[in-house]
């Protein structure tokens, strides 16, 4: 945790003394007095955050404790009579909580290799599943504290013989939870085959966010349309003027709970050649138009489609209804895919990029399963910071 709590104090202090220095104030000592109760703080709170042993999410928890910490510290200042400006203060407080949600999401991300497997019959088989070296352990295991995770089978050591090592387990500290759970969580993908909805049973926070999350839908579309608008008219400008209308791409997708909808894109290929997987250096793509697909701007139409309720910023990205149709028949589970409406981007999206077969989309599918059952602000902003390195980076559109 330390890097990034170095680098969030050291950008904490260069702010608050470069404001205090624009102020005229000269009183040095208490700038010190400041700084010092910042990086204690800040420590504090990371020591808080490594005692929470399972964060279901990391970077809401860990601002959470950054908040009330950081307004901890302002009222104790406050009240030792120490000078201090409120305005570079305020300044600091998202860098702390930066900071703290920075670090704690990589903590929460090592503690994820701390894990052993509780032995049982068919262990060794289990450990080949998982993406990293994972030890096998039993109850005289020494060392046993080395590890902060002990993953069981549910069959296996849910039965007489071991319920009460487990129970043990659970009474000394340890962080007990089933290795499919674990493989799931570290993988990002769900086992299309055993996905059920009976296994949907939501936490408060995924409930809460739910009815939230619709808002700042909303909220986000109306603050970005003085941008967005000027943008579009220009794109839609270039496009009539080089090829003649229509500028739009409008196609029929699948959305939430089965319905359909008129998806819309800006048409960046000349007409009559949108059908087929684009190719590198498709001669069907306009002239100048590539950058706007590695720049996503061809669906800066979309956003109409947020506005109206049919899509949302996060979410399983909607396939065509013909895709639909045939993956629905092939695989029952498919359907699993409209409990939330879809979205400008997903999990399966940044982690996977566009598909051009059936067999992708079905690869897709665990992805988007996992993005179901793990809804949470935590795993949308990861989602959107890695879509921001995908534009920024121009990866995946051709």
């Amino acid at each position: 945790m330390l890097p990034p709590l170095t680098v969030a104090w050291m950008l904490q202090a260069a702010v608050y003394a470069l404001i205090i220095f624009r102020a005229g104030r000269n009183d040095w000592p208490n700038v010190a007095a400041v700084l010092l109760s910042l990086l204690v703080l800040l420590l504090a709170a990371a020591l808080v955050l490594t005692m929470l042993k399972r964060q279901e999410s990391p970077l809401s928890t860990a601002s959470v404790v950054g908040v009330v910490a950081f307004v901890f510290g302002v009222a104790g200042l406050s009240a030792l009579r120490i000078p201090i400006s409120y305005v570079a203060l305020s300044a600091c407080a998202p860098m702390f909580c930066a900071g703290l949600a920075v670090s704690n999401y990589l903590l929460q991300r090592a503690n994820c290799h701390r894990v052993g497997l509780l032995e049982f019959e068919d262990a060794a088989e289990i450990v080949q599943q998982f993406p990293f070296s994972l030890p096998l352990i039993s109850f005289e295991t020494p060392c046993l504290r080395a590890f902060d995770k002990v993953l069981i089978d549910t069959a296996a050591h849910q039965s007489p013989e071991y319920s009460a090592a487990v129970t043990r387990l659970y009474m000394s500290g340890f962080e007990v939870v089933p290795w499919s759970y674990h493989l799931e969580r570290v993988t990002g993908r769900a086992k299309i085959e055993e996905f059920d909805v009976s296994d949907l049973v939501f936490r408060p926070d995924q409930i809460y966010y739910a009815f939230v999350k619709r808002t700042i839908d909303i909220a986000s579309v109306i603050v970005l349309l003085p941008i967005a608008i000027p943008v579009a008219t220009i794109i839609w400008t270039y496009i009539r003027l080089l090829d003649g209308g229509p500028s739009l791409f409008i196609q029929e997708r699948r959305g939430f709970a089965g319905s359909s909808f008129r998806m819309y894109k800006f048409r960046t290929m000349r007409k009559g050649t949108e059908a087929g997987a684009t190719q590198a250096d498709d001669g069907r793509i306009l002239p100048g138009c590539k950058i706007l697909r590695q720049l996503r701007l061809d669906e800066l139409p979309q956003l109409l489609n947020i506005l109206k309720g049919e899509m949302s910023w996060i979410g399983p990205r909607p396939v065509s209804l013909e895709i639909a149709e045939a993956l629905e028949q092939r695989l029952p589970q498919y359907v699993n895919r409209q409990l939330v409406p879809p979205g400008l981007s997903g999990w399966a999206q940044v982690k996977l990029g566009y598909t051009s077969d059936l067999d992708q989309e079905v690869t897709k599918l665990s992805f988007d399963l996992y993005y179901i059952k793990h809804m949470s602000f935590d795993l949308d902003l990861l989602i959107l910071i890695k879509t921001a390195r995908t534009v920024l980076w121009r990866i995946g559109a051709l």
